[in-house]
């Protein structure tokens, strides 16, 4: 059933975004663009691979956390409301994710995972599976250990709990949304969450003002509170992509960051 369910969500995806792109996009470009094939790959990748890579370090923090903090503490958390515990893990998730992004941009072999998901010249929603399965493991690691940690997410261990899946969700179909060749806008919100033009400009490449600006994935605020914005009125950027070389295979792109830099072609 969840398989299935997946599957259908998937579809929704592809018919919502789709259709989206054709009808308000940024900039006109083909349906395949160029390395379609590359990001397909990456999108049945990440549909299973972030699981099997986070699923015995986040076992192995959960173990140490009830060890480690009294079961007092994590009852609380749980008799939170369900809204009020899922928009402080979106928060605090947030902000972990936050610094997590910035350190894979400044890391040197951080930043030869992140370079993949940086090597799309085209955006479009699918672009956001374009990512390393290690670079995407450890971005959300960063986001979700803060949350773990402060008993936002699971924190009766044994009950069925709703604010994970909820995050993970609202994250994916969010990270779909700021990615996508859409020009909508949000009017008074574009203050509190992002939108593709705030991430269409972390891609932004040829314009030295936009490197290493916009690192929040839902909350423009925190780039605002650390000194990484970068919105300038009414633009987009001219081009995407990186200096960085990639290859232009799956495989490729799979193998060639985990090489010593001297190896890479």
């Amino acid at each position: 059933m969840a398989e299935m369910l997946r599957a259908a969500a998937w579809l929704l995806l592809l018919l919502v975004f789709g259709l989206a792109e054709r009808r308000w996009p940024v900039r006109r470009q083909p349906l395949l663009r160029p390395g379609w094939q590359v990001d397909l790959g990456y999108f049945v990748l990440s549909s299973f691979a972030p699981r099997l890579l986070l699923a015995l370090p986040l076992s192995a923090l959960a173990a140490l956390l009830h060890q480690a903090v009294p079961a007092a503490y994590y009852q609380a958390a749980a008799e939170l409301p369900l809204g009020l515990r899922l928009l402080l893990a979106l928060v605090v998730s947030d902000l972990g994710a936050y610094w997590g992004h910035r350190w894979a941009h400044r890391w040197a072999w951080w930043w030869r995972l992140h370079a993949v998901h940086h090597s799309a010249e085209q955006m479009d929603w699918l672009v956001n599976t374009r990512a390393h399965p290690l670079d995407m493991a450890l971005q959300r690691l960063c986001g979700l250990v803060p949350a773990h940690a402060l008993g936002l997410l699971q924190p009766a261990g044994a009950q069925v709990d709703w604010a994970p899946l909820l995050l993970v969700v609202i994250g994916t179909a969010w990270g779909y949304f700021v990615h996508a060749n859409v020009n909508w806008r949000l009017g008074r919100l574009e203050g509190l969450l992002s939108t593709p033009r705030f991430h269409h400009w972390h891609h932004a490449h040829g314009q030295a003002d936009a490197i290493d600006k916009n690192f929040a994935a839902l909350l423009p605020g925190l780039d605002r509170l650390f000194g990484t914005l970068h919105l300038p009125p009414g633009q987009w950027p001219a081009g995407y992509g990186t200096d960085t070389p990639v290859p232009p295979t799956l495989l490729g792109q799979l193998i060639g960051p985990l090489k010593p830099p001297r190896q890479q072609t």
